[in-house]
């Protein structure tokens, strides 16, 4: 069930190089400015999808980039993933909204295994390749450890300086 429209909530989304075509994601440092190009993109795309409508630009807070995590390529300037976190009707001194996480899970480089094996339902991989994106709330993974709502909020809150 996705949330409805209203409810404050903190949302992440990690997405693969394909999504954002136009985004590079070879970077001249480690520290790029944030946010990255693609964050604002990913974090509408997002929202739209979510809730099933336009970001509402005159209504405070209705999105807000507020953080992002860069999955590095080892030893070079690139980022194999990224993920980009927004808030929606979230307080900025709330430091511990509640936090929905959605990965986009890529298909066509192992024919779907890796989804069909860390997901709680059913994927055909035809479904997907070279149509469309997966991307599955982690509530419904079967990554086991998560930490997500902490990890998350830490990394918003140490961004934006709340006191934890």
């Amino acid at each position: 069930m996705l949330p409805a429209t209203g409810q404050e909530l903190r949302q992440e989304n990690t997405t693969l190089q394909k999504l954002l075509p136009g985004v590079s994601w070879h970077l001249t440092n480690y520290s790029p400015e944030f946010p990255m190009s693609g964050g604002p993109k990913l974090a509408e795309l997002a929202f739209q999808k979510i809730y099933h409508r336009e970001v509402r630009h005159d209504v405070a807070g209705d999105m807000v980039v507020r953080d992002e995590y860069k999955g590095w390529v080892d030893k070079a300037l690139m980022i194999d993933y990224y993920g980009v976190t927004f808030d929606h009707l979230v307080p900025v001194d709330d430091t511990n909204p509640e936090v929905l996480q959605i990965n986009i899970v890529e298909i066509e480089d192992d024919a779907g295994v890796y989804a069909i094996k860390h997901n709680k339902f059913a994927i055909d991989p035809a479904d997907y390749i070279g149509k469309q994106v997966l991307g599955a709330p982690r509530c419904c993974s079967t990554r086991k450890g998560t930490s997500d709502r902490k990890r998350i909020n830490d990394a918003v809150n140490e961004r934006i300086g709340n006191e934890m």
